[in-house]
């Protein structure tokens, strides 16, 4: 079983995305169980809907699985085995102020030293607890011996208990951390692999640590994803990156094809540059990807985008943009030698059919122009349609040309109106109107 694990506390990043993708190509591959499991006990840190944004970008991006769980639906299970840990003397109660802790933590700082718990309440005595009227945290005892586990891409690790430390499993209002909320969910799960990104290798050791005091000793598979680093900075890539936003690119006209495509392509070995999810799932192997860092490339992106609107459909393109006649799809492939995204080509075909006011420069020409072409006879092949216009007018050169453009396209450049002319005589009256 895999799962692919997203909090609803911001836009979905690309980050994020790869590796949703990652997770659903190995469950193909290995023809295992992938499952969503929105990580929703930050109730501070939540945004309304964004559970149902996730699985909508998850929709667009043909990415199916198993089933939906939320895990705030886990509290109890959190509360029982915090408890039972407890009772198993593996964890204790913290007393410790916000305050307190927040001085040491500073102290160390100064000092440059890592933060450790200095264990004033791990041997308290159960009367010193029960009397004790202060609210508390509850923490796991660090472990005797080194957590050591194994990355299929990255290798073999071996963290110390002075990594690990006494570290807080249950927070005073008695809500879950992240460590062991996951590490707990994990193992109702019955999880095997765990992809994810490489910030959550120090979690690792953490959960896996957790689970081992529970009682449960099934090994899970690790692969660490490397991080996504922006081109321009070269540091990791931000919420704050205006490329990292999923929903971003989509709404500037990136296909979802595209961009998994890219997601894919970065720090991998693949036999082709431009595939779809189902062709890469016949090759995608976990020791073809780089344990370095990817940087994003927005040129490149803008690349594989142009290659895929080049082979859609075009019925289906010009839909996506928003039109209905198959004729303008064949229309917008032309302008594919200068754009790159379904919004540029947009901007490209609505001024066809907007109100061309633009005229002060050739305005009389413009008018005499528009008015021969709507009462002009239909001609199939655009020199006849131009020799028409220039004997009626009898206008030339520039003075044809330049009003002409404008009045069939929106525009004052662009490709030749030869090639524009077939996929447009038939909505002449409608353009020039």
């Amino acid at each position: 079983m895999l799962r692919f694990a997203p909090s609803p506390t911001g836009d979905m990043h690309i980050g994020n995305l790869r590796v949703a993708i990652f997770n659903y190509l190995l469950a193909k591959k290995e023809n295992i169980d992938l499952i969503i499991r929105i990580e929703d006990t930050d109730k501070k840190r939540n945004i309304e809907n964004k559970d149902k944004e996730i699985l909508e970008i998850l929709a667009l991006f043909s990415i199916d699985y198993k089933s939906v769980s939320y895990q705030s639906q886990n509290l109890k299970y959190h509360q029982k085995m915090a408890m039972k840990l407890v009772e198993e003397k593996k964890a204790f109660a913290c007393f410790c102020s916000d305050e307190t802790l927040q001085v040491a933590k500073q102290k160390a700082k100064d000092e440059n030293k890592p933060y450790r718990y200095d264990g004033t309440c791990k041997n308290l005595s159960e009367s010193e607890v029960l009397n004790n009227e202060k609210s508390f945290s509850i923490r796991i005892a660090k472990p005797e011996k080194n957590i050591e586990f194994h990355d299929d891409l990255r290798g073999d690790f071996s963290f110390s208990p002075f990594e690990i430390d006494d570290f807080v499993i249950l927070r005073k209002d008695k809500s879950p951390t992240y460590n062991f909320a996951c590490g707990v969910d994990d193992m109702l799960m019955d999880i095997s692999v765990v992809l994810r990104g490489e910030d959550h290798i120090s979690n690792t050791p953490k959960q896996i640590y957790i689970r081992q005091a529970l009682g449960y000793d099934k090994k899970i598979r690790y692969i660490h994803l490397p991080i996504i680093l922006s081109k321009i900075s070269g540091k990791k890539m931000s919420k704050r990156d205006d490329s990292s936003s999923v929903k971003g690119l989509l709404a500037e006209g990136f296909l979802p094809i595209a961009i998994a495509n890219y997601l894919v392509l970065l720090g991998n070995k693949t036999p082709n540059e431009i595939f779809d999810l189902d062709e890469a799932v016949s090759w995608f192997e976990i020791k073809n990807l780089s344990k370095s860092p990817a940087k994003f490339d927005i040129d490149k992106l803008r690349f594989i985008n142009k290659e895929h609107l080049k082979k859609i459909d075009e019925q289906r393109l010009i839909k996506l943009l928003g039109f209905e006649d198959k004729d303008f799809g064949f229309l917008a492939k032309i302008y594919l030698e200068e754009c790159s995204t379904l919004e540029e080509l947009k901007l490209r075909i609505k001024p066809y059919f907007e109100e061309k006011n633009d005229i002060s420069e050739f305005k009389n020409d413009f008018l005499l122009l528009q008015k021969t072409i709507q009462e002009a006879e239909f001609f199939d092949d655009f020199e006849e349609f131009k020799a028409n216009l220039s004997k009626v007018s009898q206008l030339k050169g520039k003075s044809l040309f330049k009003p002409l453009r404008y009045i069939l396209t929106g525009s004052h450049k662009g490709p030749n109106l030869s090639a524009i002319y077939p996929y447009i005589k038939n909505y002449l009256g409608e353009i020039t109107k």
